[in-house]
C-alpha cells in the first residue's frame, strides 16, 4: 500500500488510467461488433484478443496479480493451458462428430 500522500496520488492515477483504457476497449468491443470483418471467425478472434486485453489488465492491476509470487503464475498458466485443451477437445469433437451407422434406422431395418 502507499505510505504517503505522493504515492497515493501516483496509485489513483495509474487505477484512473486503468479504468479509461477498459471503457475505450468495451467501446471498441461494441465498435468491432458491427463491423464485418472477412470472416465470422475473424470477427471473434479479434473480439477474444480484445476481452483477453482487458481480462488480463483486471487481473494484473486490480486484482493485483502483478506483485504476486511465481507460482501463482504457474498455476495461471497451467490453467490457461487447460482451457486451450478443453477448447480444442470442443472444436475436434464438432470437426469429426461421431456416427453410428444404423443407429436411427427403423426396427425392421436391422435385423
Amino acid at each position: 500500500m502507499a505510505d504517503n500522500v505522493e504515492e497515493l496520488q501516483k496509485t489513483i492515477k495509474k487505477y484512473l488510467i486503468i479504468g479509461v483504457a477498459l471503457i475505450a476497449l468495451s467501446g471498441f468491443t461494441v465498435y468491432l461488433s458491427y463491423v464485418e470483418l472477412p470472416t465470422h471467425s475473424l470477427n471473434i478472434l479479434v473480439g477474444m484478443i480484445v476481452a483477453t486485453f482487458k481480462a488480463a489488465l483486471v487481473a494484473l492491476i486490480f486484482m493485483h496479480l502483478n506483485h504476486e509470487r511465481a507460482l501463482i503464475y504457474k498455476v495461471l498458466a497451467f490453467t490457461v493451458a487447460f482451457v486451450i485443451a478443453l477448447f480444442a477437445l470442443i472444436i475436434f469433437s464438432h470437426e469429426d462428430p461421431l456416427e453410428f451407422k444404423g443407429m436411427y434406422a427403423p426396427v425392421e431395418q436391422q435385423q
